[in-house]
């Protein structure tokens, strides 16, 4: 991937169903070096699936990111037993058999249990669990002034999206046997109110480029606003951030770069940063995306 694929991709993870002519608009493209571009992804085993499911709002999920060096020594066991779990959703692996791994509980009763099998599953003896509190895919001001309620039709357009999230509304409504006018105003609605995730299904390692984990601790001095001005300032090549309500002033700043150069430049410049107070970078080597119960899709 080059910068401009990267980019491609991230705007596809934020909205799967940006159209063509948005995305090129966007990136200052034509339309037709879009399409090469995504379908050059999709051949590459980048971009596997174009998906949609209810949001993280609609469902009422709790995000945990559980992470630390395993003893394992098969990731193909290890693959088989964090796929089977039902609440786990990605699996990574870094430098020294350090593994990241991301889960969805459907309440704060589930934790113990899932941290437990984890330990016991991923041979992690001592794991780091964080209950994610950013960065929030939505304004915490307008909850209270949306409808977060998921109807029948609602639940169908999803179902109908799971698969391909690209899919035309005139193909969703021939479906449901409702208006194309109507799909559009439903699915607007669900965007507008964050009740839907539409997404790609992403695995970088699939090309020559490196992913990395900065585990980054700030300065207990360093403002709230501390984080997202080093995800602004670093923007695009890290792309997002995940900081933690029970463990203060840690993030996880998830990085691209094209070279083991630009890696340690950007090393380099987070360790000068003045809310910085450490940095340790992890390379991805790889990772995996699980179905949860998060897929499966209400009746409404």
């Amino acid at each position: 991937m080059d910068k401009t694929d990267f980019i491609l991709s991230l705007l596809l993870l934020a909205n799967s169903r940006l159209s063509f002519r948005e995305l090129a608009d966007t990136l200052n493209l034509s339309v037709t070096a879009v399409h090469n571009r995504i379908q050059s992804q999709i051949d590459q085993g980048i971009i596997r699936k174009f998906t949609a499911r209810p949001s993280v709002l609609a469902s009422c999920a709790i995000h945990i990111f559980v992470f630390g060096n395993s003893k394992t020594s098969s990731l193909h066991d290890l693959k088989a037993k964090m796929e089977k779990n039902g609440s786990i959703y990605w699996l990574a692996v870094g430098g020294g058999n350090y593994l990241y791994i991301g889960a969805y509980l459907r309440n704060i009763s589930e934790l113990e249990p899932l941290v437990n099998y984890i330990k016991e599953s991923a041979e992690i003896p001592e794991p780091t669990v964080g209950i994610t509190s950013s960065p929030l895919s939505f304004p915490l001001a307008t909850l209270k002034n949306i409808d977060t309620r998921l109807y029948k039709l609602d639940c169908q357009i999803i179902r109908s999206l799971s698969e391909n999230s690209r899919k035309p509304t005139s193909e969703i409504a021939g479906e449901l046997g409702v208006s194309a006018k109507t799909v559009r105003r439903r699915l607007l609605r669900m965007m507008k109110n964050y009740l839907i995730e539409l997404s790609i299904e992403w695995y970088p390692d699939a090309s020559n480029d490196i992913i990395t984990v900065f585990h980054v601790r700030l300065k207990p001095e360093a403002g709230k606003n501390a984080a997202d001005m080093l995800l602004k300032k670093y923007a695009p090549n890290v792309m997002f951030y995940w900081g933690f309500s029970n463990i203060p002033n840690t993030y996880l700043f998830f990085a691209w770069t094209r070279t083991t150069k630009d890696l340690r430049e950007m090393r380099e410049r987070f360790e000068c940063e003045a809310t910085v107070q450490s940095v340790a970078p992890n390379v991805i080597f790889t990772g995996y995306i699980f179905n949860t119960w998060r897929d499966i899709v209400p009746e409404g």
